[in-house]
């Protein structure tokens, strides 16, 4: 993480509006202190506990039941199916106050698609530091668990870590993926791991790697810390989220690297209080809020903060994403001390996603996106729209703040697109912060300090360009 960095903060930025009538500007931005303030608190787990050591567990036992995994019988050796082996620990690790289920390191253990229960007794660890691997033939997935291959419910204050790999063996699943082959039909394939109605939950240290779609999925928990996980796959493996977010609150995200094939973090529906600090982020499609609304569905997202991250070589930046046709809010979104090398889309607001194979219909309801937050973003980028927010005539976007905004394109001439965003409040913006409409092809000037007006482009939303 030696290339994140954090920007000094800039002089109370000098406050501005234009609403969808162009009338006179307004010189406080409710939203800004509200954001200012926008933190998510610590949760329950001791961030100071250490790993555990094995040689220690071993000789002196700590006080700890150990759950070894090679005690049920489990080969080992990659090949032979170690499933049974699996439960039968997980069961009596789950059932015995203070245990440790231990994956020794060195082995490789082949596991078919699980779900682990609990509740499970207090104190538990799950000590992951051999590698767990995936059958790799989506032909012989067991069809009762199409969407998830290691899945964990119902826990409360358990940890998973250890120096070990989940790895997905994915080579196949993203061959016969209709993004890859558009003649094979679109169907789901699974997450690798799913933390699933849980709480107080911590994961550390591990990597995960090469799942079949996305790697690590937390849904409608709360309380849950992540932290120094590694995620890697190929840039180009289909729908391969580093980690998802769905109905889940106080999640905190740091010191995590990801390199993916999709979003490295991907927030979506009934999440909030989600904290995300020192992210490294490529290959991979950035950091999104969204999608949202699809089948004209009602979506909220509330209290979003990135706090320091580095994002190499991704398809997009820091992007929200709605469908058309639905409905509800992202409200409450700090995006800080973000540095980018060769992005291509920077800064993107689309109200206007379409993720399918055939064209979407245009409809007048959207996700309302409102009270958004960047504030020292710098870096390169390899498009000619560093910013753009293409949002909807009848539910425009409003109170975007934009602070200390510095994208550099190779020709030094990049620009703003902004369909429909109206409230803004902004500082030190570099390209300019002016609404242009998608004909206008004049270059941007150098960054200057603005206190005029901002111009929101008429296009109107049947003229959207994909993305």
């Amino acid at each position: 993480m030696n290339q994140l960095f954090t920007v000094s903060l800039l002089a109370l930025l000098m406050v501005t509006s234009c609403g969808a009538s162009g009338e006179t500007p307004y010189r406080e931005l409710d939203i800004l202190g509200e954001l200012e303030n926008l933190d998510v608190p610590q949760d329950d787990i001791d961030d100071d506990v250490a790993f555990f050591d094995f040689s220690s567990i071993t000789s002196q036992f700590s006080g700890k039941n150990l759950v070894n995994l090679d005690s049920f019988g489990a080969a080992g050796d990659g090949v032979s199916d170690d499933t049974q082996a699996f439960t039968s620990a997980w069961k009596i690790a789950c059932s015995a106050p203070r245990s440790v289920l231990l994956v020794p390191q060195g082995r490789h253990y082949l596991v078919n698609a699980t779900n682990f229960n609990g509740p499970c007794q207090e104190n538990l660890i799950v000590q992951i530091d051999g590698t767990i691997v995936a059958p790799d033939d989506p032909s012989e997935w067991d069809p009762r668990f199409q969407r998830n291959w290691l899945r964990f419910s119902k826990l409360q204050g358990v940890v998973f870590q250890g120096n070990g790999v989940i790895d997905g063996s994915g080579t196949k699943w993203w061959a016969a993926s209709c993004k890859k082959n558009k003649s094979n039909p679109c169907i789901g394939a699974p997450t690798a791991v799913t933390i699933d109605s849980s709480s107080a939950v911590y994961v550390r240290g591990l990597t995960i790697r090469n799942s079949q779609q996305m790697h690590l999925s937390i849904a409608r928990s709360n309380t849950v810390r992540i932290s120094r996980v590694m995620v890697t796959s190929p840039g180009d493996s289909p729908n391969t989220d580093g980690i998802h977010i769905t109905a889940s609150t106080n999640v905190v995200i740091q010191d995590c690297k990801i390199s993916t094939g999709d979003d490295c973090v991907s927030i979506v529906n009934e999440s909030a209080r989600i904290k995300m600090k020192r992210i490294y982020c490529g290959p991979g499609h950035g950091i999104s809020i969204g999608s949202l609304g699809r089948g004209n569905s009602t979506a909220t997202v509330t209290a979003i903060v990135l706090d320091t991250a580095f994002l190499k070589n991704t398809t997009n930046g820091l992007r929200i994403k709605t469908w058309q046709g639905g409905n509800g809010y992202v409200k409450g979104v700090r995006f800080e001390n973000v540095e980018m090398q060769d992005v291509a889309n920077p800064i993107i607001i689309d109200q206007f996603y379409c993720d399918s194979p055939s064209t979407c219909q245009n409809q007048t309801s959207a996700v309302h996106i409102t009270e958004v937050m960047y504030r020292n973003i710098t870096g390169t980028t390899k498009s000619a729209k560093a910013i753009k927010f293409a949002c909807s005539d009848a539910v425009p976007c409003s109170h975007i703040v934009l602070n200390n905004v510095n994208l550099e394109g190779k020709d030094k001439t990049v620009e703003a697109y902004c369909n429909s965003a109206e409230g803004f409040g902004y500082g030190v913006v570099h390209p300019s912060a002016d609404c242009l409409d998608s004909h206008d092809n004049k270059s941007i000037d150098q960054t200057q300090y603005f206190t005029e007006s901002v111009i929101v482009g008429e296009e109107s939303e049947n003229a959207h360009d994909e993305l």
